[in-house]
């Protein structure tokens, strides 16, 4: 089963990340927050956005960034902007690997991006639209990431309540 890594750089949006939190337990995915958040992650404002899923997530702070990548060392990471040379279809996600997005107001900064150039990629869209919804942009890369793997740990087949296929 392969396990992936989502990782938000200094989130602003509580819904994001609630969503994406979501996402995450839905998928069985890790998800990794950077410091500085936007919010709080009290488990009264856990509670108050009506994140009762939020005790299933598999979550990890960090301090900051330097600190991400001293408690990951090594680690696969693939950097999500509007800036990026490929698409996110153009690479092969491999197992245990991260899909870093950064901060609703700005991205990851520039000077990540330009150390990690090989790692960027980009979701297309129209030239003049300047991005997508931080959490709708997780799931576009995340569910491409488990396409490639065949959805291997996930269910394939739904189930009506009062009907049978």
């Amino acid at each position: 089963m392969a396990k992936l890594n989502i990782v938000l750089l200094e989130p602003e949006i509580p819904a994001n990340t609630g969503n994406i939190g979501r996402t995450c337990v839905a998928t069985g995915t890790k998800l990794h927050l950077i410091e500085p958040l936007g919010f709080s992650l009290s488990e009264k404002a856990i509670k108050r956005a009506g994140m009762d899923y939020w005790k299933d997530l598999d979550v990890t702070t960090y301090l900051d960034y330097e600190d991400f990548l001293q408690k990951n060392p090594g680690a696969k990471i693939y950097y999500a902007t509007t800036k990026g040379l490929q698409t996110y279809t153009d690479v092969h996600y491999e197992e245990d690997c991260y899909i870093m997005f950064g901060k609703e107001s700005a991205g990851i900064p520039e000077e990540i991006l330009m150390e990690n150039k090989e790692q960027c990629i980009r979701i297309p869209m129209l030239e003049k639209i300047r991005s997508l919804n931080l959490s709708n942009s997780v799931a576009i890369v995340l569910y491409e990431a488990l396409r490639q793997d065949n959805f291997s740990h996930m269910q394939m087949e739904g189930q009506l309540h009062h009907h049978h296929w």
